[in-house]
């Protein structure tokens, strides 16, 4: 949550900033705001709303020309969305300007404090009592890089921190705590940003933060410590995606590309994990296959779409593996003392890595002994770095905040865990692996066919704009896509929307089911689950008799469903645990199509951020 930059070097920097601001603005857009050193004082100017309202204001009354700056785009928690929370927040004097991302949970003893001192804070956002304490510091000891150390040493939650003084015209000084923050290196120009993507359009190169730690950007170079000043080890490394994978190219929307992307990104996360012979090669994995024979439980934590991926692997994992799987919100999971000990393998699936509730899950877990693998799309994020083994799902770039194609490489990512932990234990023969692995790579062919199909079902969407609510209904790895279905729909047409598991509608549910209602319902294959499948034709029969409308997504030459269908999809015959990664792209379609009809902005919907580095 929240898009932070900052920037030192010969460009413009309000137009680097403003750039970058630009690429991260999926992490919040509440308010924005920027800052810049000039004629030896600070220039700011922000504004509420989104990143267009300060443009506007720019243009209107332009800031001097410089070449430090720092911005950010916000999701609110501390205060409304108004002109005066927005950041950058200054001093009284005007001499300091921070922008922060996160939650200081100490603000209001702080705020208390230098009340107490004379000190004025109009706005009511959290952030302000750093600016504050940061210009105390900075009185003492002249030297903005030991006041942030020191001003962090008394603040509790989690945070990033980025911050100018106009005494220091060529400085720029971020910190982080349980937040993100990473550097980009440049000719000459360093750059801070939450994500690569503010800076790639002008480096490739990166350099990772850890946790508790304090950087120093000037113009010639970069000074990284940790909070008590001594000096920190830090990891290089190169994004492997250019700043056109972050453009629109074309589309309408971010959201339209990345359901597009999907092929692609599910042959790129397959590549290179599989050597000529069929077998399972994951050198990230790093957890010694002694102890993963060892292993006697799988919990997987994650939330939102990651927690519905989780939720399929289940399914993947006992079954290749026959180790018991457990599925946990990771915002839940330590709050309700989990038993886990050395024989549990805790899988933690996050996006952006920096997921807050997952990477205080992660640390739970690994202070109770057990080892941690992260499936993560974001090279050297927190996540990763804190686990035992990551395996990348290389994504690309996610610009929408509702995600599409990182659910399907986390899936993918799932499915690859549990064919590597059949191998390790011998529960599945290397003849089976290499089957799996052969349906694993046509997949993305049958993605490809499916986007190929879509007319009818965004004409289908277009026609039930109008509605109020949708259901969804599924069985087997079907009930986690009816979920995410219905997810979809919440967060991009801000409509009524439940998944159900088909089985259990008659516990309750068919109270909801009335004429016209639509009803999305994901059949199983009757190749695999006849059993299942049949169960599922008598729902959609008991749904359709009480006047549901009902929308059939099944497998091609499944003829079974056809007298009980109002709408009919059709999606390319798969292995039972692989159909997931198919019959997901019709609905991503469906809610991306009937949000767009509704006059909603797909990429940006409303209250929501892409990444959340807050409980």
């Amino acid at each position: 949550m929240c898009g932070i930059v900052g920037y030192v070097g010969p460009q413009s920097a309000l137009d680097v900033v403003m750039a970058g601001l630009k690429r991260l603005e999926y992490r919040g857009y509440d308010s924005a705001g920027v800052a810049v050193l000039a004629d030896g004082g600070l220039a700011t100017a922000k504004r509420a709303g989104k990143l267009v309202n300060l443009d506007k204001e720019l243009s209107e009354h332009p800031l001097p020309s410089a070449a430090t700056g720092i911005g950010h785009t916000r999701w609110a928690t501390h205060g409304g969305p108004t002109d005066a929370n927005a950041h950058p927040h200054l001093d009284n004097a005007g001499r300091v300007a921070v922008v922060h991302n996160g939650i200081i949970e100490n603000f209001a003893p702080l705020r208390a404090e230098l009340a107490e001192r004379g000190h004025e804070l109009p706005s009511e956002t959290d952030t302000e009592v750093v600016a504050h304490l940061l210009a105390e510091e900075y009185s003492a000891c002249a030297d903005l890089a030991e006041a942030m150390r020191l001003v962090c040493g008394r603040l509790e939650g989690a945070f990033t921190l980025v911050a100018v003084h106009a005494d220091a015209p060529d400085v720029v000084v971020g910190a982080r705590r349980n937040s993100p923050l990473v550097v980009g290196v440049g000719e000459g120009e360093y750059f801070l940003a939450s994500d690569v993507a503010a800076f790639i359009a002008h480096t490739r190169s990166a350099v990772e933060l850890g946790q508790d730690q304090v950087v120093e950007l000037r113009r010639d170079g970069v000074t990284v410590t940790g909070f008590d000043g001594t000096p920190a080890d830090v990891r290089s490394y190169h994004v492997d995606w250019d700043a056109s994978a972050a453009e629109k190219s074309g589309y309408a929307s971010f959201m339209l590309k990345e359901i597009a992307e999907q092929p692609k990104a599910v042959a790129d996360t397959l590549l290179g994990r599989i050597d000529g012979s069929g077998t399972l090669s994951l050198d990230e994995v790093r957890i010694p296959a002694a102890v993963l024979r060892e292993v006697d439980k799988v919990v997987v934590v994650a939330c939102g779409t990651a927690f519905h991926a989780g939720l399929i692997a289940k399914y993947a994992i006992e079954h290749w593996t026959r180790i018991p799987c457990e599925v946990e919100l990771a915002s839940e999971f330590r709050y309700r003392d989990p038993i886990l000990d050395q024989q549990t393998l805790v899988v933690a699936i996050s996006q952006s890595g920096e997921t807050m509730d997952t990477l205080m899950a992660l640390r739970h877990a690994r202070e109770q002994g057990a080892r941690v693998l992260a499936i993560c799309n974001t090279n050297g994020s927190t996540i990763p770095r804190e686990s035992d083994a990551v395996l990348y799902t290389h994504a690309g770039p996610e610009v929408a905040v509702a995600s599409t194609k990182a659910f399907l490489t986390q899936l993918v990512a799932c499915y690859l865990v549990a064919l590597y932990l059949g191998q390790v234990r011998g529960t599945k023969y290397g003849d089976e692996i290499r089957d799996v692995v052969r349906d694993l790579s046509g997949i993305s062919g049958a993605v490809e066919r499916v986007l190929g199909t879509m007319d009818p079902v965004r004409e289908l969407a277009r026609s039930l704009a109008h509605k109020n609510t949708v259901l969804f209904l599924g069985r087997h790895v079907g009930h986690p896509v009816a979920l995410e279905g219905a997810l979809k729909l919440k967060e991009l047409a801000y409509m009524h929307a439940e998944g159900f598991a088909a089985g259990e509608l008659k516990h309750g549910p068919i109270a909801l089911i009335e004429e016209d209602l639509p009803v999305v319902v994901v059949v199983p294959s009757p190749r695999g689950r006849s059993v299942l499948h049949d169960k599922i034709v008598s729902n959609i029969q008991e749904i359709r008799a009480r006047g549901a409308r009902t929308v059939v997504i099944a497998e091609e030459g499944d003829e079974a469903v056809v007298p009980y269908a109002d709408h009919l999809v059709r999606i390319p015959a798969t292995p039972t645990l692989l159909q997931p990664l198919v019959a997901t792209v019709p609905l991503q379609v469906f809610a991306c199509e009937l949000a767009t009809a509704r006059g909603n902005e797909v990429d940006q919907p409303r209250n929501l951020a892409k990444s959340v580095t807050v409980e």
